[in-house]
C-alpha cells in the first residue's frame, strides 16, 4: 500500500434544501477512493471535522489508518464525527479494493448478491405537496420499475410545537396524502411512511389507529429514539403489530452497540441503519449481523448522493440478510451527473452490483465544482435534513 497525500471534503449543493457531501482520499500514487458523509445543515462541522482529521491522516500509509477512522461511541463530536469517519473508511476500503482488483462487494464477501432489492423515496422529489402530488409522484416510480415506495407526508407536524401549530389538521393533511398514495398505487405496492420522529407517545398510538387502513408496510420514526424512550417504541410496535403493521427506524444509529440495544429491546421490525454514520462498511457489516442473530431485518437509509447510494449497494450484496435498500428517487439529475452517469440500473426492482474495482465510480469534480456549498433555505424542516 502507499501513504495518503491528501482528505479533502466536497460539499455539493443540490437544491434549496439539500447539500451533499463527500470525502476524497488520494494516496501519494494518485489514487483516489470516495466517500460520502451528507448530513444537511452541518456542512460547515462536516468541513472542520474532515480537515482535523487530515491532519492526522495524511502521510500515514493506507493501511495504517484504521485506528483514526474506528467507531467511538464517547466521541465528543457525536453524529458529525462519525459521519465524516464513516466516510473515510468507505474512501480507504474503495482504495483498498481497486488495488485488489476487486468490487467492495466481493472484497467484503466472496459470493456477494449481484442485485439489491430496493424501493423508491419519493419524499424530496415531490415539489407539489398535494395529496394528488404525491399519488402522481408515486405512481412514476412505480413506472420506473419500483415495487415499495416511501413517502414523509407530515410536513410542519412536531409534537413539541402542538400549542402553538394546527398540528391535528397538518396530522390529516399527512394521512390524506398516505390515502392518495395507496389509492394511486394499488394493493400489491409496498407503502413505508417515514414520520420523522414528529410525534409524542399518545400522537403516535393514534397515529397508528388512523393509518391502519391504508395498509402500510411500516410506519418508520415515530418518535424520538432517545434511549429514555425505547420502552415507549417498544409498546408502539405491539400495537403497530396488532393492525398488521411493522416498524422501522434507527437511520442515524453509530454503531452495533446501539443496533444491540434496539433489536434486544424489540424496538423495530426493521433497523435502517446508514452507511455514512454507521461506521462505513466495516459497521454496516457488524450491524448486519446483529441485525441476522435477532431476527430483526436490515434495509439500509439511503436517501442522498450517488457515493452513498453506490457504497450501499455493495454493503447490501454482502450482508448477511437483506430486505430492501431505500433510493432517493428522482430528486436531482446532478445524482446521475456527479458520477458520470454511472449509476447502477435498476432492474426487476432491484439494483445490479457494479463489477468494476472498487467503489465503480468517482465523483467528478468539475461538475461538483459548478454547484458549491450554499446554506440551506430558512424555511427548510431541521427534522427532515436526513432525509
Amino acid at each position: 500500500m502507499t501513504a495518503i497525500a491528501a482528505l479533502e471534503p466536497v460539499v455539493v449543493n443540490v437544491s434549496p434544501k439539500t447539500n451533499w457531501s463527500f470525502i476524497a482520499v488520494t494516496t501519494r500514487d494518485g489514487a483516489i477512493g470516495w466517500g460520502e458523509c451528507s448530513l444537511n445543515g452541518w456542512e460547515p462541522l462536516l468541513v472542520a471535522q474532515a480537515q482535523m482529521l487530515a491532519r492526522d491522516a495524511v502521510g500515514r500509509d493506507l493501511n495504517a489508518v484504521d485506528e483514526l477512522i474506528r467507531y467511538l461511541p464517547h466521541s465528543p463530536g457525536g453524529l458529525v464525527a462519525h459521519a465524516v469517519k464513516s466516510a473515510t473508511e468507505q474512501a480507504v476500503v474503495d482504495l483498498r479494493a481497486q488495488a485488489a482488483g476487486k468490487s467492495i462487494a466481493h472484497a467484503l464477501r466472496a459470493a456477494p448478491r449481484a442485485s439489491v432489492a430496493a424501493y423508491a423515496n419519493i419524499n424530496r422529489g415531490v415539489t407539489d405537496r398535494t395529496p394528488a402530488g404525491f399519488a402522481a409522484a408515486a405512481t412514476r416510480a412505480v413506472a420506473a420499475g419500483y415495487a415499495a415506495i416511501k413517502l414523509a407526508p407530515f410536513d410542519g407536524v412536531m409534537a413539541a410545537d402542538a400549542t402553538q401549530t394546527p398540528i391535528d389538521a397538518r396530522t390529516r393533511e399527512g394521512l390524506d396524502r398516505v390515502f392518495a398514495v395507496r389509492g394511486a398505487v394499488g394493493a400489491d405496492v409496498a407503502v413505508m411512511v417515514d414520520c420523522h420522529w414528529r410525534f409524542d407517545v399518545d400522537r403516535a398510538e393514534a397515529l397508528l389507529k388512523d393509518i391502519a387502513p391504508a395498509k402500510p408496510y411500516w410506519v418508520e420514526c415515530m418518535i424520538s429514539e432517545h434511549p429514555l424512550g425505547f420502552a415507549s417504541i417498544a409498546r408502539l410496535t405491539a400495537l403497530a403489530h396488532e393492525s398488521g403493521i411493522r416498524t422501522a427506524g434507527a437511520e442515524t444509529i453509530a454503531g452495533a452497540d446501539q443496533a444491540q440495544m434496539m433489536c434486544v429491546g424489540k424496538l423495530y421490525d426493521v433497523l435502517m441503519p446508514d452507511i455514512k454514520y454507521a461506521g462505513g462498511f466495516t459497521g454496516m457489516l457488524a450491524i448486519a449481523e446483529v441485525c441476522a442473530d435477532h431476527g430483526v431485518a436490515f434495509a439500509p437509509h439511503n436517501p442522498t448522493g450517488p457515493i452513498a447510494h453506490l457504497a450501499s449497494i455493495h454493503v447490501c450484496a454482502a450482508a448477511p440478510t437483506l430486505l430492501w435498500l431505500e433510493h432517493q428517487w428522482n430528486e436531482s439529475p446532478l445524482f446521475d451527473a456527479l458520477v458520470g452517469g454511472h449509476i447502477a440500473p435498476l432492474a426487476n426492482g432491484g439494483f445490479a452490483v457494479p463489477a468494476a474495482a472498487g467503489l465503480g465510480a468517482a465523483l467528478d469534480r468539475a461538475v461538483a465544482a459548478t454547484h458549491p456549498y450554499q446554506p440551506l433555505a430558512k424555511d427548510a424542516n431541521l427534522d427532515e435534513r436526513l432525509g
